[in-house]
């Protein structure tokens, strides 16, 4: 099999691909991830996840390489990503209480021999519920998500903020659209079952 590599260093996208049981490289991509609010979050995500996977073409010039990346929609239509501070995950967490928030996550599957790509998203939406200040504090605290989109870990304390959730691939909304991903795979003659 050819050399697969994840351009992220996410801890859960890692995770989330080692699910499919195949051998990978992940690596830190080399590109800056610019959120452009005048750009719809469909395209925004499918242009980042394509700039990551194309940002080690160079590097591993004959590998199948796996791009993805994720923004949320916040109530007033601004697109956010990573809180980074406490300060801006309460923030995020107290104007997303109560109201429902997609988020969008894009894939780029990249043939760096032949510079062929498969790129797309995938939206999930969550309705988070009401929440006083006193619960965003106690979440924040314990679990420090201050690394992922929407200021929310939903693999782990944070399916304690959740009134309902809906999508296609509940993968994507942890950062990588498996679904999707096994499909671009097999397109590229990689099966996931019967190799």
């Amino acid at each position: 099999m050819r050399t697969l590599v994840l351009a992220s260093t996410s801890p859960y996208r890692r995770r989330l691909l080692s699910q499919l049981g195949l051998r990978f490289i992940a690596a830190a991509p080399r590109c800056d991830e610019e959120l452009n609010q005048s750009v719809a979050p469909e395209l925004l995500v499918k242009h980042l996840a394509a700039l990551k996977a194309e940002s080690l073409a160079e590097r591993y010039p004959d590998a199948l390489i796996i791009g993805s990346d994720q923004v949320f929609v916040d109530p007033r239509g601004r697109i956010l990503g990573k809180p980074k501070t406490a300060h801006r995950a309460r923030g995020q967490l107290k104007a997303m209480a109560g109201r429902t928030h997609t988020f969008y996550t894009g894939l780029s599957l990249l043939d760096s021999a032949s510079g062929q790509a498969l790129t797309d998203f995938a939206s999930f939406s969550v309705s988070l519920r009401a929440l006083t200040d006193a619960e965003i504090e106690d979440y924040v605290e314990r679990e420090r998500p201050l690394d992922c989109a929407g200021s929310f870990k939903i693999e782990g304390l944070g399916i304690a903020l959740m009134e309902r959730m809906e999508g296609e691939d509940y993968n994507a909304l942890i950062g990588l659209p498996l679904i999707k991903l096994v499909d671009f795979l097999r397109q590229f003659g990689v099966p996931i079952l019967g190799s």
